[in-house]
């Protein structure tokens, strides 16, 4: 079992930045997806625990940042430039098995509680 707790969300304006954190019980593949009301969840950003290998959604590349502290088994997501359409309950996810596709929602078997982020115009 993998236990995870995000936070960092709130309500910012359009070009604001904010920095989401997920805390983990254990090292893993880990990753950030989001998802918007009467929408499909959608992947976001990922990190290789080993290595520290990083991957982007089009959408947010040259705008977000996924990293990781290692000591604390922890990761975060800082988001600059955040426009309205950003606008999602963010959630922390992980899975600790060999998968093919890091962004399908259905390949991860550990998620977190999410937490809201919106950005006004």
């Amino acid at each position: 079992q993998v236990q995870l707790v995000e936070s960092g969300g709130g309500l910012v304006q359009a070009g604001d930045s904010l920095k989401l954190s997920c805390a983990a019980s254990t090292r893993t593949f880990m990753a950030w997806f989001r998802q918007a009301p009467g929408k499909e969840r959608e992947f976001v950003a990922a990190i290789a625990w080993s290595g520290g290998k990083t991957f982007y959604a089009d959408s947010v590349k040259g705008r977000f940042t996924i990293s990781r502290d290692s000591a604390k088994n922890t990761i975060f997501l800082q988001m600059n430039s955040l426009r309205p359409e950003d606008t999602a309950v963010y959630y922390c996810a992980a899975d600790r098995s060999p998968f093919s596709d890091y962004v399908e929602p259905s390949e991860y078997g550990y998620w977190g509680q999410g937490t809201q982020v919106t950005v006004s115009s």
